[in-house]
């Protein structure tokens, strides 16, 4: 059973650590909105405080702290039975599922613990920003991603075999 959760385990720790390791350090040495550019034109470290959801979503609702809360929860239920279920020999798909399970308990720390989510990596073509994200959201594209590939692989996997 402890082989079952040990990759499970080591990206959740190795994603947690980052991302609260440098919530914290932004928190302590930027004050919020302040702004520091890396690369010119593309690419700024900026504090900012995420109320809501994705791109802001729900950011004004009284709701959104125990909607959101309780989505993550949920979701991390959901990725835990899922992890469980797959094989050891699916590793992509259980990576996948470590880094998205990760990055949803990163951002709900943030939420149960500050009722915002800290923010700060800034990509930009000058004036035309993404929005802000950090290193628990960067965990959940990346796994989405991961799962994304391995599903369309499986797929031509079964077209080229039928």
């Amino acid at each position: 059973m402890a082989q079952r959760y040990r990759l499970l385990i080591l990206v959740t720790l190795v994603v947690l650590v980052g991302d609260q390791w440098s919530k914290w350090y932004i928190d302590h040495t930027m004050t919020l909105h302040q702004s520091r550019t890396v690369i010119e034109h593309f690419f700024n470290i900026t504090y900012v405080h995420n109320s809501g959801a994705a791109f802001g979503i729900l950011a004004n609702s009284e709701l959104r702290l125990p909607l959101l809360s309780g989505v993550a929860l949920i979701a991390c239920g959901v990725i835990g039975w899922m992890f469980c279920k797959l094989p050891l020999t699916a590793f992509w798909q259980r990576f996948g599922l470590a880094l998205v399970f990760s990055g949803a308990l990163g951002n709900l720390i943030d939420r149960v613990r500050l009722g915002v989510v800290i923010d700060f990596l800034d990509v930009h073509w000058y004036h035309h920003h993404w929005p802000a994200f950090n290193v628990a959201d960067s965990a959940i594209t990346v796994g989405v991603g991961l799962l994304l590939v391995d599903l369309w692989q499986e797929e031509r996997r079964k077209r080229k075999h039928a």
